[in-house]
C-alpha cells in the first residue's frame, strides 16, 4: 500500500505536525510505502529518515511572510500550491491508495481540494483543530477570550479575520462540490471535537472515524510527582490556553509556577512573583525537568482544543493533570484518580492544586495515570494499526464510495 501524507512542514512546531511525522515513520515501519509532501522549506525531523519514506518539498512560501496584499489572496487562494501540487502527484512512481491531509492554512490554501479530489484517490482529512468550519480554526474569540464562531474574533486583526472568512467561504464551496462526487473522510482525535463538528459540517457528504493521536512515552523512569515543587504549564504561552490562569491560580494556591515555551504573554508571566519561564526546549529536556520539578501538569484551555500531546504524554509519564473542561484532553484525565477536570477558571483551577500539595495524593494519581496508559496505550502502534485499517478499508471500497448521496453523513469508528 502506498499513502501520501500531505503537511506544510516537516519539522514539529506544533501538534499538526507532530502527528504527521509520527504517523509517517509509523506507516513506513509497518511496511507501507509513504510520501511525504511538505509545502514549506525548512528543516527535516529525523523521523522522516526512513527507507519506506520519500519526501517532496513543494518550495512554497509561507503566507506570513509575504507582503500584507500577497499574503491575504494567497491565504484565500493559492494558485501557484495548486500547480505544484498537482505536478508532484503526477510525479509519482506509483498512484497512492489513499491521500491524508494534515495541514493546509500556511500556504496550500483551498486550492489544493480541487487537485486532491480529481485524482479520484480517497482523500482523509485529519481535524487538529475547526478549520474546516471555522474561520479562525479554533472555534474562539479572542476578543472576549471565549468559544464562539462568527465574531470580530481573529487574535491578529480585523482585516485577517476578512481574510479568513473569505477563505472559509472559498473551502466550503470547494469541499462542498467534492463531497458530492465522494465523502471526505475525516478523523477526529477526540469525541468532543465530533459532537461539536458534527452540526457545523451538516452541508458536506463527510464519513467521519475516531483515531487517537499517537503518544510517544517518554523516555525514562516514572515521574515521582510528590517529589514535584511546581504547577508546570508546557506549550505556546496565550490567553486562549490559560498560561495566565496557570500562573493566578498557582499563586493562590500557594505553589510555584513553571513555564515551558514562549508566546505573546512571556514578558507578563516573567514579571510575576512564584512564576519562572524557561523557554522552548527541546523533547528530553522538557521531560527531564518535568520529572523533576513538576507536581503536576496544567493544560487549562479556554478554547476547544482538540487533543494537546502533552497531556497524553504527561499521563503516560505518570504526572497528574489538571485539565479543562473544554479540552478534548479531559477525556483522558479520570477526574479524582488521574488529575483533575475542571472548568477554566482561576478559582477552581486553584482548588485543584492545592489539593496536589498533598504528597500522597499527588503520587497516588500519578501512579494511577501511568497504569491505565499501560492498560489502554495510545502509542504510535496502536495509532498506526487504525491507521492502516482505515487505509485498507478505503482502498477496498474506493468505488462503492462515490455511490454515497451527498446530503449523506457516514458514522464510523476506526
Amino acid at each position: 500500500m502506498h499513502v501520501v501524507i500531505l503537511a506544510e512542514f516537516a519539522a514539529a512546531s506544533g501538534g499538526a505536525e507532530k502527528v504527521a511525522l509520527e504517523s509517517a515513520r509509523g506507516l513506513a515501519e509497518a511496511g507501507l510505502g509513504v510520501t511525504y509532501i511538505q509545502a514549506i522549506p525548512g528543516p527535516v525531523d529525523p523521523l522522516l529518515d526512513h527507507a519506506g519514506i520519500r519526501r517532496i518539498d513543494l518550495g512554497l512560501p509561507d503566507i506570513w511572510s509575504l507582503g500584507a496584499a500577497r499574503a491575504a489572496a494567497a491565504g484565500i487562494w493559492h494558485a501557484a500550491a495548486a500547480r505544484r501540487l498537482a505536478d508532484a502527484l503526477a510525479g509519482l512512481a506509483a498512484q497512492p491508495d489513499c491521500i491524508h491531509l494534515h495541514q493546509w492554512t500556511r500556504t496550500l490554501s483551498p486550492a489544493i481540494v480541487p487537485v486532491l479530489s480529481e485524482t479520484g484517490v480517497p482523500l482523509v482529512v485529519t481535524l487538529h483543530d475547526y478549520a474546516l468550519a471555522c474561520p479562525n480554526g479554533v472555534y474562539y474569540r479572542f476578543d472576549r477570550a471565549e468559544p464562539c464562531l462568527a465574531a470580530p474574533c481573529d487574535p491578529r486583526s480585523r482585516v485577517h479575520k476578512a481574510v479568513r472568512v473569505a477563505r472559509a467561504a472559498a473551502l466550503r464551496q470547494v469541499v462542498g462540490r467534492a463531497s458530492r462526487r465522494r465523502p471526505l473522510h475525516v478523523v477526529h482525535v477526540c469525541d468532543a471535537s465530533r459532537q461539536r463538528l458534527g452540526a457545523l459540517l451538516g452541508g458536506y457528504a463527510l464519513a467521519h472515524h475516531r483515531i487517537d493521536n499517537p503518544v510517544r512515552l517518554p523516555d525514562g523512569p516514572a515521574a515521582e510527582p510528590a517529589r514535584g515543587d511546581a504547577i508546570a504549564y508546557v506549550g505556546r504561552l496565550t490567553r486562549e490556553k490559560g498560561a495566565d490562569l496557570v500562573a493566578d491560580a498557582a499563586r493562590a494556591a500557594g505553589l510555584p509556577a513553571l513555564f515551558i515555551g514562549a508566546g505573546p504573554l512571556e514578558a507578563e508571566l516573567r514579571a510575576r512573583d512564584g512564576v519562572e519561564v524557561i523557554g522552548w526546549q527541546r523533547p528530553e529536556a522538557v521531560w527531564a525537568t518535568l520529572r523533576a520539578r513538576a507536581r503536576a501538569l496544567a493544560a487549562p484551555s479556554r478554547w476547544y482544543e482538540t487533543g494537546p500531546l502533552t497531556v497524553y504524554e504527561a499521563l503516560a509519564a505518570g504526572i497528574p493533570v489538571v485539565a479543562s473542561d473544554r479540552s478534548g484532553a479531559a477525556e483522558k484525565v479520570r477526574h479524582g484518580r488521574t488529575g483533575f477536570v475542571v472548568a477554566p477558571e482561576i478559582a477552581p483551577l486553584a482548588e485543584a492544586f492545592a489539593a496536589l500539595r498533598d504528597d500522597a495524593l499527588a503520587a497516588a494519581l500519578g501512579a494511577e495515570a501511568r497504569r491505565l496508559f499501560r492498560v489502554a496505550p495510545m502509542g504510535l502502534a496502536a495509532h498506526t494499526a487504525a491507521l492502516r485499517a482505515l487505509y485498507a478499508g478505503l482502498a477496498e471500497s474506493a468505488a462503492g464510495a462515490m455511490q454515497h448521496p451527498p446530503a449523506l453523513a457516514l458514522e464510523q469508528r476506526s
